[in-house]
């Protein structure tokens, strides 16, 4: 019975597909049918509408029946979710942007990143296999809590001395990027103040990629000085049942960072995985810092996320793909707005290592292609669902796709070919509301257990079947658990089952994976009703439903327009802010910025209505359609835009 649970859950939202699609052929058919509507017509005959009043008579007139409510209902349903859908974008959007314009002026974010005076840093130059200990910090101080929130950078405490106790474990999950690329991401993370003393950079490099080691090395002795440490992992190809991917490339890296760090400071050690474009402002390791040293009662329980921008190349994409990743980022920040308690991240997030072992690391098989939220739902359900969820208002710069070059229309179409097969990659995450419905039924049959206990992730892989410790659990959860070798075993409290937060879960997986392609079916099929009941009686009286949908799906268009127009002031803070950074870094010259306005932009106005089918309905299909067949897609790595200040420098030195 389980087996057939899990075959179902992971088909889940084709599953869906195919039955909505059955539910509109039968009601269409059959509503076709009672009301004499037909297509065909004698030779040399002119299409007419036939005579309806024979069939609309409540007596005579069958037609789907309570099929015919359901298919009305259920359409009404999806249309309202997704008209409300672009509100809480747009709520959240205008939210962020205030909070932004706040966090760029704030003179206290300034003085908290500048007090942090450039110490002796711990460097060092070392492979995969020879991960080297850290410097023992300062056991954490008791800190107040504070109550200021997410965004209150102007009450910003006295935390210097709780600096140095904090270590940020970056992991860099990469597979064949382009040196280049790799070099400006650390020249980035490598000009913040807290670089040198707090910053342990992880290369999570592939085995696959042919001299990836003597790449990771080259790396590392340019950049040995310039960090807390820097360190490279080789994530093997021949391990049973890894799918390849960030997923399990992260998966990798955090079991050999988790050796480097002992037990005494893993709660303070903070590992955030970003993208190997990805440029991190230092104002999100200072935010990061401060929240997580002014919420102990939650510092290990909390998971943060930031928004996300393409201010790099957006100018020299389609507007059809700028638009697609405008839309893409707006709905990733549609949960992170102050008061948000559902909050999953988009590519960029922190975590604190304990977390990690709590969960026990990252998942590699191809359920977990969609990383950033997978894991997310790792957290959400290991703590019943009260994890707390912060947003760090520093938006994470990325890179718009892009294809493989040429000139006009054929450079049009491989920029969007690029940009459908990161959607394809996008929708294949549908697998994770699977994942989340069995970590539903695990949650309902272990609601009443709220003491669990886990050991260090690099430790719990050495002990995969030990089952000692759940059954001590089970049998005296007060009781204190050996020493010896269980002493390292940490045993924690946690809430009961937060079902409110359990069910807004559950409509967040639903937007996301179902809602793009069954809109798209009840815009064709409400249609297709319509058209083959025109001129009857409504016996059902559902005609002022499809009515309401035509009205909805216009508001949702002026909806997304309106969010399109939010968005300017959003990208506009975010790349000048990150444009500022980069000028006084010295990292400014040749590195590509994107700005927009509406003299140039106008055109991505006209284009949106485009993008729901081509970059949304159309992949989620095929993905949900291949989900019959397979679970495994074949991961590529999309390009990315290439380094213009190493190009510059050289033109300068030939001319």
């Amino acid at each position: 019975m389980w087996s057939i649970f899990i075959w179902v859950t992971r088909r889940a939202p084709g599953l869906a597909m195919v039955f909505v699609i059955a539910l509109a052929y039968y009601v269409i058919t059959r509503e076709a049918a009672a009301s004499g509507f037909t297509l065909s017509r004698a030779e040399g005959e002119s299409l007419s509408r036939p005579d309806r009043t024979a069939y609309t008579t409540p007596t005579s007139y069958r037609g789907g029946g309570i099929w015919t409510f359901i298919f009305a209902y259920y359409c009404l349903t999806i249309h309202l979710l997704v008209s409300a859908f672009p509100l809480r974008s747009m709520w959240a959007v205008f939210d962020i942007s205030r909070c932004l314009e706040r966090t760029a002026s704030s003179k206290a974010l300034k003085d908290y990143k500048m007090a942090h005076k450039r110490r002796g840093s711990f460097t060092s130059l070392s492979s995969s296999e020879t991960l080297t200990s850290s410097k023992e910090l300062p056991s954490p101080s008791s800190t107040a809590s504070s109550e200021s929130g997410d965004t209150e950078t102007e009450y910003l405490g006295d935390t210097e001395n709780g600096l140095d106790r904090i270590i940020h474990a970056i992991v860099i999950p990469n597979y064949k990027e382009e040196m280049d690329t790799l070099r400006e991401t650390l020249d980035v993370l490598a000009s913040h103040p807290l670089a040198r003393d707090t910053y342990d950079v992880y290369l999570a490099m592939e085995s696959r990629e042919q001299n990836g080691d003597v790449k990771a090395m080259t790396i590392i002795q340019e950049f040995a000085k310039r960090f807390r440490s820097i360190d490279f992992t080789m994530h093997p190809s021949d391990i049973p049942g890894e799918a390849s991917g960030k997923g399990s490339n992260m998966a990798w890296a955090g079991r050999k960072l988790s050796e480097k760090y002992p037990l005494s400071i893993r709660k303070d050690v903070i590992v955030t995985g970003i993208d190997a474009d990805s440029h991190l402002s230092s104002n999100y390791f200072a935010l990061l810092t401060n929240m997580h040293i002014t919420n102990p009662d939650t510092a290990t329980t909390t998971l943060y996320a930031a928004p996300i921008i393409f201010d790099r190349n957006a100018h020299e994409v389609p507007a059809i793909v700028r638009v697609a990743d405008i839309l893409w980022g707006a709905a990733g920040m549609s949960g992170l707005y102050r008061g948000s308690t559902i909050a999953p991240p988009t590519s960029v997030y922190s975590l604190p290592l304990q977390l990690v072992d709590r969960v026990g690391g990252w998942d590699c098989d191809s359920e977990a292609i969609g990383e950033d939220l997978h894991m997310y739902l790792k957290c959400f359900f290991a703590l019943n669902g009260n994890l707390t969820v912060k947003t760090i208002h520093s938006p994470v710069s990325q890179s718009n796709v892009k294809g493989d070059g040429g000139e006009g229309v054929r450079r049009v179409y491989n920029d969007m070919t690029a940009r459908y097969k990161q959607a394809l990659r996008h929708m294949w995450g549908a697998l994770d509301v699977g994942f989340g419905m069995r970590k539903f039924v695990e949650l309902w049959q272990e609601r009443k257990h709220t003491t669990r206990a886990f050991r260090p992730l690099h430790l719990a892989l050495q002990h995969p079947n030990d089952s000692y410790i759940k059954n001590h659990l089970d049998a005296d959860p007060e009781q204190p658990l050996e020493s010896g070798i269980y002493s390292e075993v940490i045993t924690e409290t946690i809430k009961g089952p937060d079902w409110q937060r359990t069910f807004l879960l559950g409509h967040r997986l639903f937007e996301a994976h179902f809602l793009p392609l069954q809109m798209t079916i009840f815009v064709i099929t409400s249609t297709l009703y319509m058209t083959v009941t025109d001129g009857g009686s409504d016996p059902h009286n559902v005609d002022w439903i499809f009515q309401i949908c035509k009205v909805l799906r216009t508001v949702g268009l002026i909806e997304c327009a309106f969010l399109l127009f939010l968005y300017e002031r959003y990208h506009k803070i975010g790349a000048t802010t990150r444009e500022k950074e980069m000028q006084e870094a010295g990292l400014a010259k040749g590195m590509c910025f994107s700005h927009r306005s509406l003299k140039t932009n106008f055109v991505d106005y006209f284009v949106f209505p485009l993008v729901a089918p081509i970059y949304g309905s159309i992949p989620s299909a095929q993905a949900q359609v291949m989900h019959f067949f397979t679970h495994d897609l074949v991961y590529t790595v999309s390009k990315k835009v290439t380094r213009q200040r190493a190009k510059s420098f050289i033109a300068e030195v030939l001319s």
